[in-house]
C-alpha cells in the first residue's frame, strides 16, 4: 500500500512539474517568439500572364531572394535535400537527438567535428536570425528556436522557408534564385546533377560558388552524390552518371524583361511583392531581341519601341519601351510607347474606312493623284512625284498623299477625330488649332499605344478595345458604337493585306501600313492579322531628324521580324462580313466610277447638284446574308448625292425611319430578288435590284 501510495504521489508530482515546465515554456515562447516576420522579406516579382517570371527586384538589403515553395522545385531535389541534410526531418520536433549523439561521439573519437547535427528546422532558425559566431550559446539558441518554429509551422512551411532563404553565394538566396542564376531556368525540372549542386552549395556558399571556385563546387556536389541515402533517393546508377556532368562555371543574369513596365509598376505600388501582367514571356523575349538587334544595325542614338496587343481582349502581350533600357546613348530609360509623336501616314486607313462607310468610294473607284490646292494647303507625295489617275486601292497601298487629303476633305477632319474618341483615343493637336486636313498626313501627335489601340478596331471587325498590361492600364471592351462598320473595315484590310512586304521579309498574311513623319523624325509600321496588332516606332528620343529614316525601309522590316520572333502563329484575317465584296469598276454605280468634289463640297460628275445614286449594293448583286442557314443579317445601304432627308423603300414598302444619313440598313424577309429604292427631299429617286442569298 505504502509503495503504491508513493508511486501515485510521485506520478502526480511529475505531472505537476511537467505541467509547470510546459507553462514556463509557453510563457518563454510568448515572451521571446522567433522572428518569423523577417522571413517575409523577399524579392518583388513581375509575372507574365502564365505566371512566369519576367523581372525580379532585389530586396532592400540587395539580395535576390525569390519566394520558393515545395511546389516550385523538382520533387527529386526535395528528396535529395532531406536525405542529405536531415533524414528524420518529418519525424523529429526540431532537434534530432540521434544526430546530436552521433556528432558528439565523432567529436570525442576524432578530436574534431566530423558531421553536424543541425536539422533543417535549426538551419531555418539560423537563416532568419543569423548568429554572430559559432558558440555553444548560439547553438542552444538555434535549438530553442527550432522547437519554437516547429510548434508554429507545418513541415511544409518550414521547408518552404529553407528553400527561400538558403544561401547560394554572393547575393543569391533560395533555390529559385540559384537555379535561375546557375542553370538559367526555374527549378521545377532539374537533372540529378543540378539538384545535387543545389543541395551542396548552402553549406559553404562562398567557398563553393561555381563561378568563383569551380573545383570546390565539383567536390561538394560529388560528396552529395556519394551519400548512400542520396543515391537511394535518385535511383541506381543515376548518381554515378551525374558526377560526370560539368558544373556550370558562370552566373547568369536573372530575368529582367519589360523594364519600363516593371519600373512603372514599382512607382505605382512600391510595397507590392507581386505584379501580375498580361505580357507573354516568349513574346516579350522575342520582341526585345528584335529591338536590340535592329538598334545595333541602325546605329547610335536611335531607339525602337514596340507594342503587341490582342485585338479581342486588349491584353498587351509584348511591350518594348526602348531598344535597351540601360543604353544611355539612346536615352533607353525613356518609354517611347508613351511619347506623343507625329504618326505620318499611319492614320490613312481610317480616312479610307470612313470614305468606304459613307459610300463615297469603292476599291476600284478612280481618284486623281495630281497637284491640288485646298485653300492654300498643297499636299505633296513623299517622293515628290504624282501618279495621275489611280484606283482607291492603289492610292492606299502606295500611300499617296493627295488622294488621302481629298477623301479627308470629303468626310471632314473633325469627324475622323470624333471616330477616334469611340476608341478612347484623343490625339494632340497643335496649340489653338482646329482639326485640319494636315492631320491625315501626320499633323498631330499620338502615342504608339494609342495607335495600336486604334488598329485593334481594324483587326476586330470595327470594334476597338482598350489595351493594357494590367499593371499600368487595365485592358477591356469599349462600350458604344464601333469605330467603323464591318464592311468598311474589311475593305481596308483587303487593301492593306495586299501591300508588298519589305525586301527580304516573307509574306505572313498580315495587313500593314507604314508612316514617316515630317523631317524624317519618326518611322512607323503597324500590322495586324485576325487576332493581334503589332506597332513599331523608330526614331530618336530627342526628336532629332534622321536622314533616310522611313516607315517602309526602317520600321516595316522590324514589324515583320517582330511577328516572326514573337512565337505567335498567324491568325487569318476575318472572312468578309455580310454584304462585303470586291466590285469591278464596270459594275460600279456611275457616281462611284470616279471620285470628284465640286466647289460646294457635293460629290458630282458634272458640276451640278447630283441626283441620288445607290452605290451599295450594286445593281444585280448577289448578297450573301445567311439566308441558307436561316440566320439573316441586315444589308447595309449606301447612297451618294441627293438632298436629305431620304426615304428608303424595299419592294415598294417604306422602311420605318426617314434618315438624313447616307447609310441605312434593311432586314430582308427572306431570300430571293428584291427592289430597293431611295427618294430624296426633292423627290428624285434611284433604284437597284439585288438577290439575297
Amino acid at each position: 500500500m505504502r509503495l503504491t501510495r508513493k508511486l501515485a504521489i510521485g506520478s502526480v508530482a511529475g505531472i505537476i512539474l511537467a505541467g509547470a515546465g510546459l507553462v514556463l515554456l509557453d510563457a518563454a515562447d510568448r515572451a521571446c517568439p522567433p522572428p518569423l516576420d523577417k522571413a517575409d522579406m523577399v524579392s518583388a516579382e513581375m509575372l507574365d500572364a502564365d505566371g512566369q517570371l519576367l523581372r525580379a527586384f532585389a530586396t532592400p538589403d540587395g539580395l535576390w531572394r525569390l519566394k520558393t515553395t515545395g511546389a516550385d522545385v523538382d520533387p527529386q531535389f526535395l528528396k535529395m535535400l532531406v536525405a542529405y541534410e536531415d533524414r528524420r526531418f518529418y519525424t523529429h520536433g526540431g532537434i534530432d537527438l540521434r544526430a546530436i549523439a552521433r556528432a558528439a561521439v565523432q567529436l570525442v573519437t576524432n578530436g574534431r567535428i566530423v558531421s553536424g547535427a543541425s536539422t533543417l528546422s535549426m538551419q531555418v532558425a539560423r537563416l532568419i536570425e543569423p548568429r554572430q559566431g559559432r558558440s555553444l550559446s548560439a547553438k542552444l539558441l538555434q535549438m530553442a528556436r527550432a522547437i519554437q518554429i516547429e510548434r508554429r509551422l507545418s513541415k511544409d512551411e518550414i521547408l518552404n522557408l529553407y528553400l527561400t532563404h538558403a544561401p547560394y553565394g554572393g547575393n543569391l538566396e533560395g533555390a529559385r534564385a540559384a537555379s535561375l542564376a546557375y542553370f538559367g531556368k526555374e527549378p521545377r525540372r532539374l537533372t540529378v546533377a543540378e539538384a545535387a549542386l543545389l543541395v551542396a552549395l548552402p553549406q559553404l556558399p562562398e567557398k563553393r560558388r561555381p563561378d568563383r571556385n569551380l573545383a570546390a563546387a565539383e567536390t561538394a556536389r560529388k560528396r552529395v552524390l556519394e551519400r548512400v541515402a542520396v543515391a537511394e533517393a535518385v535511383g541506381e546508377g543515376e548518381a554515378a552518371r551525374a558526377e560526370v556532368v560539368p558544373v556550370p562555371a558562370r552566373r547568369m543574369q536573372l530575368p529582367a524583361l519589360a523594364a519600363h513596365v516593371a519600373e512603372a509598376a514599382r512607382r505605382k505600388d512600391l510595397k507590392a511583392l507581386q505584379y501580375q501582367t498580361t505580357l507573354k514571356k516568349t513574346v516579350q523575349t522575342g520582341l526585345e531581341a528584335v529591338a536590340r538587334a535592329a538598334a545595333l544595325k541602325l546605329g547610335p542614338k536611335l531607339s525602337i519601341a514596340m507594342v503587341m496587343a490582342d485585338a479581342q481582349t486588349g491584353d498587351i502581350v509584348g511591350e518594348v519601351g526602348s531598344a535597351d533600357y540601360f543604353d544611355a546613348s539612346r536615352s533607353g530609360w525613356i518609354d517611347m510607347t508613351r511619347a506623343s509623336r507625329s504618326p505620318g501616314s499611319t492614320l490613312k486607313p481610317f480616312i479610307y474606312g470612313l470614305a468606304f462607310e459613307e459610300g463615297l468610294v469603292s476599291q476600284e473607284t478612280i481618284i486623281e493623284d495630281r497637284p491640288a490646292d485646298f485653300f492654300g494647303y498643297r499636299p505633296r507625295n513623299f517622293d515628290m512625284s504624282y501618279q495621275g489617275d489611280v484606283t482607291v486601292r492603289e492610292a492606299l497601298q502606295l500611300s499617296l498623299n493627295v488622294p488621302a487629303v481629298k477623301l479627308l476633305d470629303a468626310v471632314n477632319p473633325a469627324k475622323l477625330l470624333i471616330r477616334f474618341r469611340r476608341a478612347e483615343v484623343r490625339p494632340l493637336l497643335p496649340a489653338n488649332e482646329t482639326p485640319g486636313l494636315a492631320i491625315g498626313l501626320g499633323g498631330l501627335g499620338i502615342t504608339l499605344k494609342d495607335l495600336v489601340q486604334l488598329y485593334t478596331a481594324l483587326a476586330n471587325r470595327g470594334r476597338p478595345v482598350r489595351i493594357g498590361d494590367d499593371v499600368n492600364e487595365r485592358p477591356g471592351k469599349i462600350d458604344g458604337e464601333g469605330l467603323l462598320d464591318p464592311v468598311a473595315v474589311w475593305n481596308v484590310a483587303d487593301i492593306l493585306s495586299g501591300v508588298i512586304p519589305p525586301p527580304g521579309a516573307p509574306k505572313r498574311g498580315i495587313a500593314y501600313k507604314t508612316g514617316t513623319s515630317y523631317g524624317y523624325r519618326d518611322a512607323w509600321s503597324v500590322g495586324y492579322d485576325g487576332r493581334y496588332v503589332l506597332g513599331v516606332w523608330v526614331g530618336r528620343p530627342d526628336n532629332g531628324a534622321v536622314p533616310g529614316l522611313t516607315g517602309y525601309g526602317t520600321a516595316a522590316p522590324i514589324l515583320f521580324e517582330g511577328f516572326a520572333k514573337s512565337g505567335i502563329a498567324t491568325t487569318p484575317l476575318p472572312r468578309p462580313p455580310s454584304g462585303a465584296m470586291r466590285i469591278a469598276q464596270a459594275d460600279l454605280a456611275i457616281s462611284q466610277r470616279r471620285f470628284a468634289i465640286n466647289p460646294s463640297g457635293l460629290l458630282t460628275t458634272s458640276g451640278r447638284e447630283p441626283a441620288p445614286q445607290i452605290v451599295y449594293p450594286p445593281e444585280g448583286a448577289h448578297v450573301d446574308l445567311g439566308a441558307r442557314t436561316g440566320d439573316l443579317s441586315p444589308l447595309t445601304l449606301k447612297l451618294q448625292g441627293g438632298r436629305a432627308p431620304f426615304r428608303w423603300l424595299a419592294n415598294g414598302k417604306p422602311l420605318p425611319d426617314v434618315s438624313r444619313r447616307r447609310t441605312n440598313q434593311w432586314m430582308p424577309d427572306g431570300s430571293g430578288y428584291s427592289k430597293l429604292t431611295v427618294i430624296d427631299a426633292m423627290g428624285r429617286a434611284a433604284s437597284v435590284g439585288v438577290f439575297v442569298d
